[in-house]
Formats: structure tokens, C-alpha cells, sequence
């Protein structure tokens, strides 16, 4: 991957551009950017502009040996850390590392849900264990193999327990030639011994302008409806995918409906709805309630007086400004609790039939009956 590649973030590309031209490159580099950002891919092309055979003044060429062997992540002096979801205590990353490069390789831009939808995670919590701190320190006290530096590129550090401590002094007198690229999103979680030994690479949320750009030029897509998605996103790439196919189904058809019924109190259309919803597959329903956080969240927009700001197809719109008329600032924080909440156990393998009724239930009692539920917590099976 190259940094002409990425979207947006030119700022970023030009800093660790010069960096290396100028032949400071620092052995420990904390990439900290929020998610969909393109930190991860960011800190990958980074790291093949600074292997590369025939670098070029803004780019890496993309066509030399070691070019060739980072686009398919096979590099001898690559190496890859990252959150797993352990069968057995001698797991390590490598015994991951085939389905960890198809899933990058699909999508750098991959957050943790999709990179644990693409292993047989079960319910096992993600972290990166001892035996991977061990292998790192191993694999790392080698010489480069074939280019000048070797590179290890870990994505979520935030998942590494006490037992992260184990790596202070490699990070801190690592061997000669050797670069360590950590890719966060939540500064508070790392560890602050880790944290206090790195270089800080910050990395902001895309702009609407680079994600409209992207959808127009690569998807083909109109201006007008590239805005809408761009300014829903919220500087998420992966949040303008999930919004592309949102859009192939109709998840405004199927919002809208659950909220006329669950307003109007209709009992036997909701036993459809759930029936229905429960059939979409776990990856749809998180979708499905993305979408609905966002339209509530524009209404909020339009009951704090601020209509000016939202920016939605002509459909959605005129359905948030009806639908606004019934509603009140405490309706729609309630409201978005429970869909974040049962967002949240959707990851988690819910069961969608008994998720969807009880969530739909809440819903009744908030827009139908005016209670508004205070901190409950569900637990599903």
C-alpha cells in the first residue's frame, strides 16, 4: 500500500514523508487516530516507503522487490501484532497471520468487529497475550533479513495487559534497525509505561471532503448523495461503507416503520418486525441500528434548533421533522440508549428475537406511554 493509496490525510503523509527524508525516523511511533481514520493504513505505507528499493520524494514505488513483497504482506522484515481471540495459551499472532492478512488486505481500514467476524472468536475476549510479547522479543532481537529495517507494525495495543511490560525494553533499546509502529485509537487505554516511550503520530478524523471525493470518484456516486453520507459518517470510512450498503437495504423503509409501529403501539406488527429483523444476520443489525442512531441523533439536531445542520435525503429529512414534533431532548437520549445498548449485545451474539422485542417494548414505553427508562440493564441468552 501507498500513501497516494489513502485517503485524505495529507497532512500526516507529508510529516512522515519528510521524516524519513530527512533521516529522522523514530524506533517507537504511537499512529493515535480514531477509528476509520486510515491509522493503520497509514503506519503500513509508511513503513514500505521506508523499505523501499527505489523510494521516490512523495512516495514508495511500488514496483521494486521489497514493494512487491509489502502489497502482499509477505515481507521477511514485516512483522504484524495485533488482538486475537486465543484457543489455546500458546496462541500467538502468527497463528492468525493468513486471515489476518486476507481481512487487511480487503480492508486496511478493518475495524476490531470485522477482524473478529473473520475468526471463530466464539466468546472469548480479544488481547495480546504473553506468548505474543515473548515472539515479538524473539522475532525482533534478529537482524533485518533483507531490507535495512525491520518493521513491526502492532494494530490495538490498547489490548495489551500487564504483561505488555515485557516488551519496555526492547521498545526502549531495540536492536539496531528496528521500527515499532503501534496503532491506537484510545490513548487511556494503553499502557503508560509503553505510552511514555513512544513518539506521537496524531491522526484526525477524515474530512467530509476526502470521503465525498472518494465516493464520488471510486463509487461512482452523485455529489448530493456522496454529502449526505460524508457528513454522516463522521469522518469514519468504514461508517460511509456500512452507509453504502445501508443503503442497498432500505434500512430507512425498515426504521421509519419501527417507529410508527412502536409509537402507535401496533403489538402484532412489532412480532413481525422482530420475526423480520431477526433474519437480517448480525452484521445487518448492527447496521440497521447505526442508522437508526443516526437519524435520532439528526433529530436532535432539529429539536435543539439547529435544522440548518442536518444534511439528509429529502425522505429521511421530512420523516426526522414529523417524527421531531413527538419527541423531546429526553425522548431521543432515551431512545439512543437503548439502541446503543442493544448495539452493544449484538456484538456480543444476542438472541436478535428476544434483543428486538425488548427493545421494542422500551420503545413503546418512551414514545407511546412517556417512561423513560433509567439505566436498566438486560442481559440476553
Amino acid at each position: 500500500m501507498q500513501f497516494s493509496d489513502i485517503i485524505g490525510q495529507e497532512e500526516v503523509k507529508a510529516h512522515l514523508i519528510q521524516t524519513v527524508n530527512e533521516n529522522r525516523i523514530s524506533h517507537a511511533q504511537l499512529f493515535l487516530g480514531p477509528e476509520g481514520s486510515g491509522s493503520l493504513a497509514l503506519a503500513f505505507a509508511y513503513a514500505q516507503y521506508i523499505s523501499c528499493e527505489n523510494r521516490m520524494p512523495t512516495d514508495s514505488c511500488g514496483q521494486c522487490n521489497s514493494c512487491r513483497k509489502y502489497s502482499k504482506l509477505v515481507h521477511p522484515d514485516l512483522h504484524f501484532s495485533y488482538p486475537f481471540f486465543a484457543k489455546h495459551k500458546d496462541d500467538t499472532a502468527l497463528t492468525y497471520i493468513q486471515p489476518w492478512r486476507k481481512a487487511f488486505l480487503t480492508n486496511p481500514y478493518l475495524n476490531l468487529d470485522e477482524w473478529r467476524n473473520t475468526l471463530d472468536a466464539e466468546n472469548k475476549q480479544a488481547n495480546i497475550n504473553i506468548a505474543e510479547c515473548h515472539q515479538i522479543i524473539s522475532k525482533l532481537s534478529l537482524k533485518p533479513f533483507e531490507g535495512e529495517y525491520k518493521v513491526l507494525i502492532m494494530w490495538l495495543p490498547e489490548y495489551l495487559d500487564k504483561e505488555g511490560n515485557t516488551l519496555l525494553k526492547i521498545i526502549e533499546e531495540p536492536s539496531y534497525k528496528t521500527l515499532f509502529l503501534l496503532v491506537a485509537q484510545n490513548q487511556d487505554q494503553i499502557l503508560n509505561t509503553i505510552l511514555s516511550r513512544t513518539q506521537l503520530v496524531k491522526i484526525h478524523r477524515l474530512s467530509d471532503q476526502a470521503i465525498k471525493q472518494y465516493l464520488i470518484s471510486e463509487k461512482g456516486m452523485s455529489e448530493q448523495k456522496a454529502i449526505q453520507i460524508a457528513y454522516l459518517s463522521g469522518g469514519n470510512f468504514n461508517a460511509a461503507l456500512n452507509f453504502l450498503e445501508e443503503d442497498e437495504n432500505d434500512n430507512f423503509k425498515l426504521f421509519s416503520d419501527w417507529m410508527r409501529m412502536t409509537y402507535g403501539d401496533h403489538g402484532m406488527k412489532i412480532i413481525d418486525f422482530v420475526e423480520m429483523v431477526a433474519k437480517l444476520g448480525r452484521e445487518n443489525q448492527k447496521n440497521f441500528l447505526r442508522y437508526g442512531l443516526n437519524l435520532i441523533r439528526e433529530s436532535v439536531m432539529i429539536l435543539s434548533g439547529a435544522q440548518d445542520l442536518v444534511h439528509l435525503p429529502e425522505a429521511e429529512f421530512q420523516f426526522i421533522s414529523n417524527f421531531s414534533k413527538v419527541m423531546s431532548l429526553a425522548k431521543a437520549e432515551a431512545l439512543l440508549n437503548e439502541m446503543d445498548k442493544a448495539h452493544y449485545h449484538i456484538e456480543r451474539n444476542a438472541n436478535p428475537k428476544i434483543l428486538f422485542l425488548d427493545v421494542s417494548l422500551q420503545f413503546v414505553k418512551i414514545l407511546k406511554f412517556n417512561t423513560l427508562p433509567a439505566g436498566t440493564q438486560y442481559i440476553y441468552n
